[in-house]
């Protein structure tokens, strides 16, 4: 039987929840008086969870005003708080655009962010769920990237478009496009090549990429950022490049479970304000799913059930 959802997430957190938790014991074996120190510590506990010094003083100043107006008896109420406070940083509106409908979506980010994998699992989800896929391999760059999302489409048994390595990408993206047409597919998946956000010429190729999707298809199309959790604030400059160029619509934020700095999600809606509609906490298929503020909130400071 599949692992729960909640448990995989609770698991894959376990880094960020424990490098937090020790922060917070600390506080907590201080006693129950939450006075100046008290607050201090608190900061520099979220800060080093990566969710950002603006962040960080805007969560701990609601914090203290509900401290005082509600009267919160000691630090255990306080922290119990906390997670209702850090789902609402993470909490950005904003459509899923894996489901809130038919869909061509360009996957975009730099290369070891995991992209091409992202697409196979969200390939694979979707047919579950009933929805006719195609996949377009456009990243033509990478051999490699070609052959592992031809691995990962027979395995969701999803027809993928490709062409010879060294391609156009945009005449990838054309033919996928018609290809999905005659399917009637309701959900396109297009990969995109790794692009480095400092690269002018590269970034402007995606935004030919971006414009023939946008002159072909029938659907909506939407951008997503797959964006590496571990890269922290650097990952932060680079999805700020995506978007300028871009306009992203969505982050799905991979390799959850391989940093104590979770936090990173609450930086990413505070400060990007793009919402994360994926987020990936482990190798595994059913490890990439749906994101929740409140079940990811109650998953990093462990005061949930």
């Amino acid at each position: 039987m599949a692992t729960p959802w909640y448990k995989r997430l609770g698991d894959g957190l376990s880094r960020t929840r424990g490098a937090l938790q020790g922060h917070l014991n600390v506080l907590l074996r201080r006693g129950p008086d939450v006075d100046a120190v008290f607050w201090e510590e608190l900061e520099d506990a979220l800060i080093q969870a990566d969710i950002g010094v603006v962040a960080t003083t805007e969560l701990v100043g609601r914090l203290r005003d509900a401290a005082a107006r509600e009267a919160l008896p000691d630090a255990a109420a306080v922290l119990d708080r906390l997670a209702a406070e850090i789902a609402a940083e993470a909490r950005v509106p904003g459509d899923d655009p894996f489901a809130s409908g038919p869909a061509t979506v360009l996957v975009v980010g730099v290369n070891g962010t995991g992209k091409t994998t992202s697409v196979g699992k969200l390939a694979a989800n979707a047919v579950a769920e009933g929805r006719r896929v195609v996949i377009g391999s456009a990243d033509t760059f990478r051999a490699a990237a070609i052959e592992q999302l031809r691995v990962w489409a027979e395995r969701a048994a999803v027809p993928v478009v490709e062409r010879a390595h060294g391609a156009d990408p945009g005449a990838v993206v054309y033919d996928t496009l018609a290809e999905a047409s005659e399917r009637g597919a309701d959900l396109v998946l297009i990969d995109t090549a790794g692009r480095l956000h400092t690269s002018t010429d590269l970034m402007a190729e995606l935004v030919k990429v971006q414009r023939v999707a946008r002159r072909e298809s029938a659907h909506p199309v939407r951008t997503v950022l797959v964006m590496d959790a571990t890269t922290g604030q650097n990952g932060l400059l680079q999805a700020r490049e995506f978007d300028r160029a871009l306009g992203l619509d969505a982050i799905v934020l991979t390799k959850l479970d391989g940093t104590a700095k979770g936090g990173i999600v609450v930086a990413v809606a505070r400060e990007l304000g793009i919402p994360v509609v994926r987020i990936g906490v482990g190798e595994g298929l059913e490890d990439l799913a749906p994101f929740d503020a409140d079940d990811f909130a109650a998953a990093v400071v462990g005061r949930g059930d």
